[in-house]
């Protein structure tokens, strides 16, 4: 599971309006039939249109200034695991959401009106998308790229030649191109990866849109990074403030496993992530440590991810032997795919 939570913002400023973020959501309903969309849903309803969502989210935003986030966005991203594990995508994904939505409310340290912040005080519509592109930013696209310029540039060279412009053999040059196309190291059913194609397998992945006042727009909940779980004194009284993000991500991984009879292995676990990036000797001696099964299944999740199975060690002895330095670098992405983000 791979959770983030970021504000929109537009260079200096934070966007004033949900429009841009909920038209960029619709875009994978473009050309399907009504019944093959997917629409936005929160606590209580569902297909609930885009224009809904922008006016409802654009008016709760009382006193809010144009340097203060007006909403925050909670994209979800279970893991290829963990989608294998869920019968009906669709409203598997929506009874996931819902859920980790009281367990957003509850990492709250406030109180509203003597209660402790509820699922119902959050404002906050939801949209399933299937599809993934690739970016430019991805591993796959940044190491195919050398491969892309050079093609690139022959393509260029038979344009020219096709036009007049130039002088060669065409056919020699797209015999170039198409031996570059296939020694391009990343590949997706015969086709070297670029930016803007589309991830192959199950992508299906969750967009949450959540208003940063409360349902009554009267009281600010940020769970941004500068409004962390801290404790002040208020009349002489010690009183807890802010959001726990740590909380929120434990609670959202064990509401998946709780709610769909998932047995989660300790290399795609949130403890795993905490573990790696605190003490990354006490997270390689806890894998060596595991029982031969659930061992077996942890480097085939990390090879998976990329990471060359020779530089993980196998037992206490090679662990006392490899460079806790040289491992970190080699698992460091598949932690990053597989968990939680911090």
């Amino acid at each position: 599971m791979y959770i983030t939570i970021t504000a929109q913002k537009i260079a200096a400023n934070y966007s004033q309006s949900s429009g841009d973020f909920v038209a960029y959501l619709e875009k994978e309903n473009q050309g399907l039939e009504q019944e093959e969309m997917e629409h936005f849903f929160n606590q209580y309803g569902d297909e609930i249109g885009a224009a809904e969502v922008v006016k409802d989210i654009d008016s709760n935003s009382a006193k809010l200034k144009k340097k203060e986030p007006k909403f925050y966005s909670i994209t979800v991203s279970p893991s290829k695991y963990e989608l294998r594990k869920l019968e009906n995508n669709r409203e598997d994904l929506k009874r996931y959401t819902r859920a980790i939505m009281k367990d957003y409310a509850a990492s709250f340290n406030r109180e509203i009106n003597g209660k402790k912040v509820s699922v119902d005080d959050i404002k906050y519509y939801a949209k399933i998308e299937h599809q993934r592109t690739f970016k430019g930013t991805d591993k796959q696209v940044r190491e195919n790229q050398p491969f892309a310029t050079k093609i690139l540039k022959l393509k260029q060279e038979v344009r020219k030649i096709q036009q007049g412009e130039a002088t060669g053999n065409i056919e020699r040059l797209k015999m170039k191109i198409g031996k570059l196309e296939k020694e391009a190291p990343h590949q997706q059913d015969g086709k070297r990866i670029v930016q803007g194609m589309k991830k192959a397998g199950d992508q299906s992945h969750i967009h949450i849109i959540v208003s940063r006042k409360d349902m009554s727009n009267s009281v600010s909940l940020s769970p941004g990074s500068k409004y962390k779980a801290s404790e002040v004194i208020m009349n002489g009284k010690m009183v807890k403030r802010g959001f726990n993000r740590d909380s929120f991500f434990a609670k959202a991984e064990q509401t998946f496993d709780t709610t769909f009879g998932y047995k989660r292995n300790y290399a795609e676990s949130y403890k795993s992530k905490k573990d790696f990036i605190k003490n990354p000797k006490l997270y390689f001696s806890i894998l060596v440590g595991l029982p031969a099964n659930e061992k077996a299944v942890a480097f085939k999740i990390l090879g998976k991810a990329g990471v060359p199975i020779a530089s993980i060690p196998t037992n206490k002895v090679q662990l006392a032997l490899k460079t806790i330095r040289y491992l970190k670098r080699g698992v460091d992405v598949a932690i990053k795919s597989g968990s939680i983000g911090i």
